[in-house]
C-alpha cells in the first residue's frame, strides 16, 4: 500500500477528532462536539492521538492534549471505570513534559482504582460508570478503560502492587468470561447470580482485549508465565476471529451473527491488534492476512471529513441479544481512534 494513502486517511481521520469546525463532526445528543467531554469515548481518543504524536512528533498534537487536559484539570468527573480511560494519556504526557500536576492527577485516580474501586468476588473491578455501579458485574470494557492505565503506573511508579493489580484483572476477566466453546469474550460476567446476560459475544467488547492485551504487554513488566498464558488466550481468540471475519474484512457487532450488522470499531480493533501482533511474534504470520482484510474494510469506510463510518454507539451490558443488533450507528470519538491506531501500525509495518 502506498504510504501516501495512509498518510492521507491518518491526516483524515485526526482531522475528524480534533476539528470542531469539521461541518460532519461527530456531536453528542445534547449538539457538543464529543470530546468536549470527560469519559471513555475521549479517553479512547486521546491515547490515539498520543500513539500519533509519539510516532510522528507532531508538536500540534501534542498541544491539543494538553490544552485538553489543561482546560479539565479543575473540573474532573466522578471517579468510575470509564472516566478513568483520558488518564493512561495523562501518564505519558507527565512524562513529556514533567507537569507535577499531571502526575499528582494521576496518583489520585490510580489510589481510588487500588484502595476504593468496588470490587466483585475474586477482587475483580466492578464496572461502575457515570450512571450506574453494575452490581458484581465484570465488562471487558475495563481492561481498556482502566487496567491498562493501572498497569502503566505501576511501571511509571515502580508500584509492583499496581503491576500485580493489573496481572489479577487480567486473569480474573479471562476466566469468567472466556467463552470456551468459541475461544471469544462474552460482554460481562454477574456474580450475582452467576451468568453471561444475553451471552453476547460482542465485537467492540472482544476488540478492547485484542487492541488492549498487545498495548497491555507493551506497559507491564509481567512474568513469563502469565504472559504466555495471556498470549494463549489471545491466540485462542484469534483463531475465532479469523473463522468469523465477513468476506468483507469486516466483523459482526455479534461476532458469531451474520445477521447482526458490520462494525467498523470492533473491525479496526481487531485488525490493529492482529497486525501488531504479528510484528512482535505473538501471532503466526497467518493472520496478517486477516488483518490486512480489516485494513482496507476500515480504509473504505473513512469518509471525506474524515470520521469512520458504521461504528456501533455506547452499549451496555444487557440480557437481550436485539438490544445489541439494534445499538445505533454514528461516528464516534473511539472509533476514529481504533482506526488511527491501525492505520499507524500499518504505516509501520510498510504494509
Amino acid at each position: 500500500m502506498e504510504k501516501a494513502v495512509l498518510d492521507a486517511a491518518i491526516s483524515r481521520i485526526i482531522g475528524g477528532i480534533t476539528d470542531k469546525n469539521n461541518p460532519a463532526a461527530f456531536t453528542s445528543r445534547d449538539g457538543a462536539h464529543f470530546m468536549d467531554a470527560w469519559d471513555w469515548f475521549q479517553g479512547v481518543a486521546l491515547y490515539g492521538l498520543y500513539e500519533y504524536y509519539r510516532d510522528s512528533g507532531d508538536k500540534a498534537i501534542l498541544d491539543y492534549l494538553t490544552r485538553w487536559f489543561d482546560e479539565r484539570l479543575d473540573r474532573q468527573p466522578v471517579k468510575n471505570i470509564n472516566s478513568m480511560c483520558p488518564l493512561l494519556t495523562l501518564s505519558y504526557l507527565y512524562e513529556l513534559t514533567g507537569r507535577t500536576d499531571y502526575l499528582d492527577t494521576c496518583i489520585e485516580w490510580a489510589e481510588y482504582a487500588m484502595t476504593s474501586l468496588p470490587r466483585t468476588e475474586e477482587g475483580g473491578f466492578q464496572h461502575i460508570t457515570i450512571d450506574s455501579d453494575n452490581y458484581m458485574q465484570l465488562w471487558d470494557d475495563t481492561l481498556y478503560m482502566t487496567v491498562l492505565f493501572i498497569a502503566r503506573m505501576g511501571q511509571l511508579l515502580g508500584r509492583a502492587d499496581m503491576t500485580e493489580e493489573s496481572v489479577r484483572q487480567f486473569l480474573v476477566h479471562i476466566k469468567y468470561l472466556t467463552d470456551t466453546s468459541t475461544g471469544l469474550l462474552f460482554h460481562g460476567f454477574n456474580f450475582d447470580g452467576r451468568h453471561h446476560y444475553a451471552g453476547a459475544l460482542w465485537g467492540r467488547g472482544n476488540a478492547w482485549f485484542t487492541a488492549g492485551l498487545v498495548d497491555y504487554l507493551d506497559m507491564a513488566r509481567i512474568s513469563d508465565g502469565v504472559k504466555w498464558f495471556l498470549l494463549s488466550a489471545l491466540e485462542t481468540q484469534a483463531k475465532a476471529l479469523k473463522r468469523f471475519q465477513d468476506k468483507s474484512g469486516m466483523w459482526h457487532t455479534l461476532i458469531n451473527e451474520p445477521e447482526s450488522y458490520l462494525e467498523s470499531s470492533a473491525t479496526a480493533g481487531f485488525s490493529y491488534g492482529l497486525l501488531k501482533a504479528v510484528r512482535l511474534g505473538y501471532l503466526g504470520a497467518d493472520y496478517r492476512e486477516t488483518a490486512l482484510m480489516g485494513l482496507h474494510a476500515i480504509l473504505s469506510r473513512i469518509d471525506e471529513n474524515g470520521l469512520l463510518k458504521d461504528v456501533s454507539a455506547g452499549t451496555c451490558l444487557s440480557d437481550s441479544l436485539d438490544y445489541y443488533r439494534n445499538i445505533r450507528i454514528n461516528a464516534q470519538p473511539y472509533g476514529q481512534s481504533m482506526a488511527l491506531l491501525l492505520l499507524m501500525e500499518a504505516k509501520r509495518q510498510q504494509v
